[in-house]
């Protein structure tokens, strides 16, 4: 892909986050309907495997913009290898593969040199569409989804709270995370207006947790209202919005605090939500597989 087209598609999708923000909305918050599409993260319809990093942010922005009923998608190609095909005139929702490679002429010379050779970025675009959007689909790629248990689900967070072996402490009236200590406070559940809120800020200040040197390594040393601290926030929100949405949990508050903080780090770098998306599957990841040793 020509440079000018990785910087269009990064600015593109900045842009939007910025349109949401400057609206007061956090796209990474409930970003659903729950009495049309049941709370989750988009899938690939075929293969069943979750989109992460910023192309969570963009499927859910199209399922909710256009009124779908489940976050279900896969190409033109594979609607048609399934035996359906896309209706004709719908239109297409484009994300984005990220990924790094090594030139072969780059290969060797660094094999000549004896030095690590340099990689370098590409960015590709694909474009799926929602199994709303198409038709003749066999069933079970089209079949209404089962909403997940929020009992369940509330089991699970527990799971993931208990099995990540974070010095979690419940009390007092703030909650945060001390890097320096690495621990992680929050109040009693009965502090919070709903329950289920409790579980959004635990996992927000998981998210904090796993930035840990010791664990995904992140910047936590940024100063508070630094751009450094309000990256580090933004990657903490979606890690707990992705977390909640694979667990079906549904929170009901969305924490504005630092939104102008955010804008002013997006106004800045059109690659920072793309990054931030990107540490934020990781630490979600990280999290959900502390919850896989216990039911």
């Amino acid at each position: 892909m020509a440079k000018t087209e990785r910087s269009s598609l990064y600015g593109e999708v900045t842009a939007r986050i910025i349109a949401e923000l400057e609206e007061g909305r956090l796209p990474w918050v409930q970003p659903w309907d729950a009495a049309k599409c049941p709370c989750t993260m988009p899938h690939n319809a075929v293969s069943t495997r979750n989109y992460s990093g910023i192309n969570v942010l963009i499927l859910w922005a199209a399922g909710l913009g256009q009124g779908f009923g489940s976050q279900r998608w896969l190409t033109y190609k594979q609607a048609e290898k399934a035996g359906g095909h896309v209706r004709r005139g719908e239109l297409g929702t484009v994300i984005c593969y990220a990924d790094r490679f090594t030139p072969r002429d780059e290969a060797e010379r660094a094999g000549n040199e004896d030095r690590e050779a340099r990689t370098v970025a590409f960015l590709k675009r694909f474009t799926v569409f929602n199994v709303d959007q198409c038709e003749g689909l066999p069933d079970d790629l089209t079949g209404t989804q089962a909403p997940i248990d929020p009992v369940l689900a509330v089991e699970q967070a527990d799971a993931v709270i208990r099995n990540s072996d974070a010095e979690f402490r419940v009390g007092g009236g703030e909650a945060y995370y001390a890097p320096g200590q690495d621990f992680v406070a929050v109040p009693h559940q009965i502090a919070f207006h709903a329950g289920i809120d409790w579980y959004r800020t635990a996992l927000h200040e998981l998210g904090h947790w796993t930035g840990h040197s010791s664990r995904l390594n992140r910047d936590q040393t940024g100063a508070f209202r630094s751009a450094a601290y309000a990256r580090e926030e933004l990657v903490a929100e979606m890690a707990s919005a992705f977390t909640c949405a694979s667990l079906g949990i549904q929170p009901t508050v969305r924490h504005a605090d630092y939104i102008g903080a955010w804008l002013e780090v997006l106004r800045a770098d059109e690659k920072a939500i793309f990054r931030a998306a990107s540490a934020a599957s990781k630490a979600a990841d990280y999290l959900l597989g502390s919850g896989e040793g216990e039911a």
